[in-house]
This record gives C-alpha cells, sequence and structure tokens, in this order.
C-alpha cells in the first residue's frame, strides 16, 4: 500500500499537522528535529524519500490516530514557494482549443492563496459564472535542483498528488498571459494527499487521469500522453531557475474541459468535481458562490 502524506488542522486547532493516511485515519508524523515542525511536509520531504517514509512507517506504529474524517485536509503543501503550471501539455487538449501542437511548453504560475484542499469549497467568484475544470497530476519537488539532466530528473520529485487548475475562462481571455484567469481565490484544489514517488510508475507516466462533474466523467486520459512528460518539463524548467523543497509542478489537463463543448458546461453552485488519479487517489470539491 503507498505512503500517503497529508497537511491538516483538527477542529478547534490552527496549527497544521503533517500525517500519513492508513486504514481511513491519520497518523501524526512528529520527527525529532524540530525543523522538521517548523516547515512542515516540505521540510520532511526535503529529508530524503526514505526518511520521509521511515518517519510515516513510525507513525503508523506509534499512534494514537485521528479519524479521517476529522481532520480538516490542507493541500500537502499549504504555501508552496512557487507554483508552476503547464498548459496544452495533451495534444488533444491543445487541439480542442484551436492550438497546434507546442515546441515548448506553455508555463504559467498559480499563487498559493489560490490554493484549497480536498473537501475545501470551490469558489466561483461573483464577478464570473464561467468557471472550468482542469483534472492535472501535481508534482511536487523534494531537494534543491538546477540544470537538471534527464538521468537525475526524477530524483528531485518527492511525490505526487492530483490538481484541479479551475480556471475563469472571461478573465483568462482578457490578456495573452493566462495568470488572472489562474488565480482567482480559492479555484486551485490540491491533494487529497501526496504519493511518494517511489511508489508510483517512474514519471508518473501510464496512470489513468479522469474528471467527473457531478459523476459524470467529463476528461478520460493517460499520463503517458503528456507532451512534455515530467522529465523534459524538470529539465526545460531548470534551465530557467531553481527548484526548491516543497515546489509545485502542475502539469496539465487531458481533452473534455467545459469551454470546449457544445454548449459550453460551466461548474455551477453545488456541483460537485472529482479528479481522479490512479495510483493516487481522487480530490473531491464542491462549487460554492463567494460570499
Amino acid at each position: 500500500m503507498p505512503h500517503r502524506f497529508v497537511s491538516y488542522t483538527i477542529a478547534g486547532e490552527t496549527a497544521v499537522r503533517v500525517g500519513t493516511v492508513v486504514d481511513g485515519s491519520v497518523a501524526e508524523i512528529t520527527p525529532p528535529d524540530p525543523s522538521f515542525r517548523a516547515g512542515g511536509l516540505a521540510a520532511l520531504l526535503a529529508q530524503g524519500s526514505q526518511a520521509a517514509c521511515q518517519a510515516a512507517d513510525h507513525a503508523i506504529a506509534a499512534g494514537p490516530r485521528v479519524p479521517l474524517d476529522k481532520v480538516r485536509l490542507l493541500p500537502p503543501i499549504p504555501h508552496p514557494g512557487k507554483i508552476i503550471c503547464l498548459g496544452l501539455n495533451y495534444a488533444d487538449h491543445a487541439a480542442e482549443g484551436g492550438h497546434a501542437k507546442p515546441a515548448y511548453p506553455s508555463f504559467f504560475m498559480r499563487g498559493a492563496t489560490s490554493l484549497i484542499g480536498h473537501e475545501a469549497p470551490l469558489r466561483r467568484p461573483r464577478v464570473s459564472t464561467k468557471l472550468d475544470y482542469e483534472a492535472e497530476l501535481a508534482l511536487v519537488i523534494g531537494r534543491r535542483a538546477r540544470h537538471l539532466t534527464q538521468s537525475e530528473a526524477l530524483s528531485a520529485v518527492a511525490g505526487y498528488a492530483c490538481f484541479n487548475d479551475a480556471t475563469l475562462r472571461d478573465y483568462q481571455r482578457k490578456t495573452p498571459q493566462w495568470t488572472i484567469g489562474k488565480n482567482f481565490d480559492g479555484t486551485g484544489a490540491f491533494g487529497p494527499w501526496l504519493v511518494p514517488a517511489g511508489d508510483l510508475p517512474p514519471g508518473a507516466s501510464g496512470l489513468k487521469i479522469e474528471s467527473r462533474l457531478n459523476g459524470q466523467v467529463m476528461q478520460r486520459d493517460n499520463t503517458a500522453n503528456m507532451l512534455f512528460p515530467v522529465v523534459e518539463t524538470l529539465c526545460l524548467l531548470t534551465e530557467a531557475l531553481t527548484l526548491e523543497p516543497g515546489d509545485v509542478v502542475v502539469m496539465g489537463t487531458p481533452a473534455g474541459v467545459g469551454y470546449a463543448r457544445t454548449p459550453p458546461v460551466w461548474m455551477q453552485p453545488g456541483d460537485r468535481i472529482e479528479i481522479d488519479i490512479e495510483g493516487i487517489g481522487v480530490l473531491a470539491n464542491t462549487v460554492q458562490e463567494e460570499a
């Protein structure tokens, strides 16, 4: 059974805890090094996959545990230093939007204030009704990396999670840069947990990925079909910038998004959207109108 790392809070508390999910409950990971507590899951992952998994196994053996339905799951990395996203990373999705196959990834950034966790309300803002879903694979960086080569790129990945890159399509198209439509508060669902890279195929390739809106399958593809797989993406990114522990890279969405349908499908208040990736889990959120 794969390890499943979570960041979470308990009712009545504000402290962010780090734990591992097992048998419907959460075992808190409390490594002896105080820096782990201060830095959260990102600091734990920076110690290396083996150390993180050993800490999880110790927590499972030691107990006590809290039922999963008694905690509030946060994004696995609640405040990443960087969230780098890819657009047009599946050929069918590029085609449905009228784009040619890109020669270079369409990189853009998200801010941490856009993130929400599993079962948190996915917010439809008061200024737009054109809220779209995007099922995506997210990876979390485990070590500082620059100028990665193909042979070493995967050693920089700590683990993988599901992501819903929910987008306000009208705001996305107000400018040639996609940033504004991708950064509304409460629209970047991330979770439900982080699965270590070693518990999945290399580069998380060959995994079924789909989105379901109110139980209806809207997107279905396989991560093997990414135009720029994890290794190539990390090599290209680190030509330009340094990746650090806890940084998140979001790997693009398959065809089937709402804006490309006839008529378009926009998420409405009360809708339930699920992102399901084989070997990782199901990230679920209910749409809520902004107060």
